[in-house]
C-alpha cells in the first residue's frame, strides 16, 4: 500500500468514527485519544484533520469541536453569483439550488466551492435558502474585464462575468499601464471579505474595448480556451503526411468502390462523417455511416491525446473555430475529403421499411468519398427539385432521393416512440474581415440537415445497443428523466394557456411533451412554451451507465459520429477497435473502468463551457450589430412578458427588452395567469405572439443587451417597420 492509500485509509477511519452512532463533537486532543493516535503521528493526524476540513468533510465549531457537516445540516456545493450580490449554491449531491442572500455569502465568488447550511426548506414554489459557512476552494484565480482608472493611479476592473458582483481593486503598481477602456486579464491576489472588494494585478492587456477582435479574445480568455497547441503536440504530428499510408490500409475492409458522400455546411473543413445508401435485393436498405478513424492517429497517452482530453471538444465561436485537434489532423489526414482514401470506422446497418435495424456490422474500413455535398445543394435536389442542381449531380440524385425516403422513415419511427423534436431557429451571423457583423439571419434546418441528423442518430443508437449488450466498459450519452417537481410546475404554467400534460405518479413520458409541442406549433405562445419546456428538462451528459436518453425516447444512446471534434467519440472508438481485434482482456477492461468516469465528468463540463462561450460571442455580435440601428424602427413579435417589461424578437432572431417604465401611456400591471401586461385605464394589453413595432433605443456591450422602446404610434404601426 503506497503513501496515498495509507492517508486515504486514515481519513476514512476518522470519518467512520465521526459518523458512528452515538458520536458527539469532541476536540482534536480527545479524538486523538479515542483513535489511539501515537505521539509520533500527532503532526500527521493534525494534517489529516486540516485536509478534511478544507475538503468540507469535517467542520470545526467555534469551540474547537470536530463535527460531521451532515449532523449540522451542512453540505458542499458550488456558488453561482448574481450581479446584485446574492447567489445560489448548486449542491454537490444534486437537487435544487439553494438561495443565498447577499448578507450571507461570506464573500463567496462565482464558481467557489463552499460549505453551506440550509436555514429554510423549499415550500410553495419558493426556493430553499441558506448561508455560506466556509469557502472551501476558490473557483476562479483569473478574471477578464474592463479597466477603469482612478484619480490617483489605481484602478478597478469590472468583470465581464456579471455574476461577479464586486469590482476588483488594482493598486497603482499592478495596473501594467492599463488605461480606461482596456480589456484586461486580472489575477486575484486577495479575495477580500463581505465589505471589501477583491484585489488583483493586471497580467495581460488584450487591447481597447473598441479594437477589432478584442471582444472575442476577451471571451476566449474568460473561458480559458486554449488557442495554440503545445510544441510537443506539433512535434508528434510532424511526420504525418496528407495521404493515408498503404501499410495503414492493410487488414481493413475495403469500401472504396461504395458510392459515398459527405453532406456538410459550405464552410465546413473538418469532415468527420460520410454516408452511403443503397436498396438491397430483398427490398431493405443498407445504410452506411462512415466515421473518420481519428484514434488511428491520436494514440492513448500521447501529448496529442492529453491535449485533446484537456480541450474536450472543438469550440465554434462566431468568428473562428478553436479545434480539439490541430488542423493537420482535423482538416487534413482525418478529414473525409472527397477524392482521397481515408481510414474510417463504419457502422453498416440493414433497415426495413419501418426503420428497424435488422442487422448491422461495425468494422475498420478504407473509404473513398466520391463527392463533397453541401446542405444547400442536397436540399435543392430533394425538396425543390432544382433542375440545374440535379443536372450537376446527376449520378447522385437517385441516392439523394432514397436518402430523403429513409430519413423520413427514421424520423417517423422516432416520432411514434415519443422522441421530442425542438426546432429553434439558430442564428447565422455574417462578419466582415475586421469581425464586424454585416448580417444576422435565422439558420433553419432543412431536409438535408435532417438526413444527416437522422443517419447519425441511427448509428449512435445502434453502436450504443451493441456495446451495452457486450457488457464492456463504455461511454454513453444520457438524458435523465425530468424532475417531477419541475414537470408539475410546467403543467401549472401551461394550464394558463389552455394546455395540459399528463403525469403518471409524478413521471412523464417524452411523448407527452412532443404532443404539447405539436399543439402549440404556430401559436403566439409557441416560442415561450417551447423554451420553457426545454428549460424544465435536465441537461444531457456523458456517463458510464446506459440509463437512456429521455429527449430521444431512446433506451440506448452514445456519441460515435464526431471524433474530430468530441473527445468521448474518440475514446469509444478506441474501445470499439480493441474489441474488434480480439476483445478486451481483464487488464484493458479494468483500465477503461478506471478512467471512463473521469472522462465522462470532464467532457460533460467542457461541453457546457464551450456552449456558454459560443452563446456569449453570439450575444456580443448581435448587440454590436443592433448598435448601428439606434433610433430605427423594426417589426417584431412579443416573445416574453414579465413584470419588468416585454421581450420582443425580431425576424433575424435578435431579442430586446421594452422596459415597463417605457410604457408611458398607462399604468401596466402584469397578469400572471394570462401572461399579459394590461393597462389599468385603457385596458390595452400586450401578450405573447403579438406583432409589434419597436424602436432601437440603446445597446450595452458589457451586459450584451438590446433595449427597445415603442414608437409614439405603436398601436397603429405594426407591419410598417424596416427589415433587419
Amino acid at each position: 500500500m503506497d503513501e496515498t492509500d495509507i492517508l486515504k485509509e486514515r481519513k476514512e477511519r476518522i470519518l467512520a468514527y465521526m459518523e458512528s452512532e452515538g458520536y458527539v463533537p469532541i476536540k482534536r486532543r480527545d479524538m486523538r485519544a479515542m483513535l489511539s493516535v501515537p505521539q509520533e503521528d500527532r503532526e500527521k493526524f493534525e494534517n489529516l484533520i486540516n485536509e478534511l476540513i478544507a475538503e468540507g468533510r469535517v467542520f470545526e465549531t467555534k469551540k474547537g469541536k470536530l463535527a460531521s457537516p451532515k449532523d449540522l445540516q451542512m453540505a458542499t456545493g458550488t456558488f453561482i453569483g448574481h450581479a446584485r450580490g446574492f447567489g445560489f449554491v448548486t449542491p454537490d449531491a444534486g437537487g435544487e439550488d439553494i438561495f443565498i442572500p447577499a448578507s450571507e455569502t461570506m464573500g463567496a465568488m462565482q464558481k467557489d466551492r463552499v460549505l453551506y447550511k440550509v436555514l429554510h426548506k423549499a415550500e410553495k414554489g419558493k426556493k430553499a435558502d441558506g448561508v455560506i459557512v466556509r469557502i472551501l476552494e476558490r473557483g476562479q484565480q483569473r478574471i477578464v474585464g474592463t479597466f477603469e482608472a482612478g484619480s490617483k493611479g489605481y484602478g478597478f476592473v469590472v468583470a465581464d462575468d456579471k455574476k461577479i458582483a464586486k469590482d476588483i481593486f488594482i493598486s497603482r503598481e499592478n495596473t501594467k499601464g492599463a488605461v480606461t477602456g482596456h480589456k484586461v486579464v486580472v489575477e486575484i491576489t486577495d479575495y477580500g471579505e463581505d465589505r471589501r472588494n477583491p484585489e488583483g494585478k493586471v497580467i495581460e492587456i488584450l487591447g481597447h474595448i473598441n479594437d477589432p477582435g478584442v471582444d472575442i479574445l476577451s471571451v476566449i480568455r474568460r473561458y480559458e480556451l486554449a488557442v495554440e497547441f503545445p510544441e510537443e503536440v506539433y512535434a508528434e504530428i510532424e511526420h504525418l503526411g496528407t495521404e493515408v499510408a498503404e501499410a495503414d490500409k492493410k487488414g481493413r475492409e475495403d469500401l472504396r468502390d461504395l458510392l459515398t458522400i459527405t453532406i456538410d455546411g459550405a464552410d465546413a473543413k473538418d469532415l468527420d462523417d460520410a454516408v452511403s445508401l443503397k436498396r438491397l435485393g430483398n427490398g431493405n436498405f443498407e445504410l452506411g455511416v462512415h466515421i473518420a478513424d481519428v484514434s488511428h492517429y491520436v494514440r492513448e497517452n500521447t501529448a496529442l491525446d492529453k491535449e485533446a482530453y484537456a480541450r474536450g471538444t472543438s469550440v465554434y465561436l462566431v468568428d473562428r473555430v478553436i479545434p480539439m485537434l490541430p488542423h493537420k489532423l482535423s482538416n487534413g489526414i482525418c478529414s473525409l475529403n472527397a477524392g482521397t482514401d481515408r481510414l474510417a470506422l463504419s457502422c453498416i446497418m440493414e433497415l426495413d421499411d419501418q426503420g428497424n435495424v435488422l442487422d448491422h456490422k461495425i468494422a475498420e474500413t478504407v473509404i473513398h468519398v466520391d463527392r463533397r455535398m453541401t446542405y444547400t445543394a442536397v436540399n435543392a435536389i430533394v425538396t425543390d427539385g432544382d433542375e440545374t442542381v440535379m443536372a450537376e449531380y446527376e449520378g447522385f440524385v437517385p441516392m439523394f432521393m432514397l436518402m430523403k425516403e429513409v430519413s423520413d422513415i427514421l424520423r417517423e419511427k422516432r416520432k411514434k416512440r415519443g422522441a421530442i423534436d425542438f426546432d429553434f431557429p439558430e442564428s447565422k451571423i455574417i462578419l466582415d474581415a475586421q469581425g464586424k457583423p454585416l448580417e444576422i439571419k435565422p439558420y433553419e434546418r432543412n431536409a438535408a440537415t435532417k438526413i444527416i441528423e437522422d443517419f447519425m442518430l441511427a448509428a449512435n443508437e445502434t453502436v450504443a445497443e451493441d456495446y451495452f449488450w457486450q457488457s464492456l466498459p463504455f461511454l454513453y450519452r444520457t438524458h435523465d428523466n425530468p424532475d417531477p417537481e419541475k414537470m408539475k410546475q410546467l403543467g401549472t404554467f401551461i394550464h394558463n394557456f389552455g394546455y395540459f400534460i399528463r403525469l403518471q405518479q409524478g413521471e412523464i413520458h417524452p411523448k407527452e411533451l412532443q404532443k404539447l409541442l405539436d399543439k402549440i406549433e404556430g401559436t403566439p405562445e409557441e416560442v415561450l412554451l417551447s423554451r420553457l419546456t426545454l428549460r424544465s428538462m435536465k441537461q444531457a451528459k456523458y456517463t458510464t451507465l446506459c440509463s437512456g436518453h429521455f429527449g430521444l425516447a431512446a433506451r440506448y444512446y452514445t456519441h460515435f459520429t464526431s471524433p474530430i471534434r468530441r473527445y468521448p467519440d474518440l475514446q469509444i472508438h478506441r474501445i470499439i477497435k480493441e474489441s474488434l481485434k480480439g476483445g478486451l482482456g481483464d487488464k484493458r477492461a479494468g483500465h477503461y473502468e478506471a478512467i471512463l468516469p473521469g472522462v465522462a465528468m470532464q467532457t460533460s463540463a467542457l461541453e457546457r463551457r464551450a456552449e456558454e462561450a459560443e452563446r456569449e460571442t453570439d450575444k456580443l455580435k448581435k448587440c454590436e450589430y443592433m448598435s448601428r440601428f439606434i433610433g430605427q424602427e423594426f417589426d417584431g413579435v412579443i416573445s416574453g412578458v414579465t413584470n419588468w417589461g416585454l421581450y420582443v424578437e425580431l425576424p433575424n432572431t435578435v431579442e430586446g427588452l421594452v422596459r415597463i417604465s417605457e410604457l408611458r401611456d398607462d399604468y401596466y400591471i402584469f397578469d400572471e395567469q394570462h401572461y399579459e401586461l394590461v393597462g389599468e385605464m385603457t385596458r390595452k394589453t400586450f401578450k405573447l405572439g403579438q406583432p409589434i413595432r419597436v424602436q432601437v433605443a440603446s445597446t450595452d456591450r458589457l451586459l450584451r443587451t438590446v433595449d427597445f422602446i415603442l414608437p409614439r404610434d405603436w398601436d397603429r404601426s405594426a407591419g410598417k417597420g424596416a427589415s433587419v
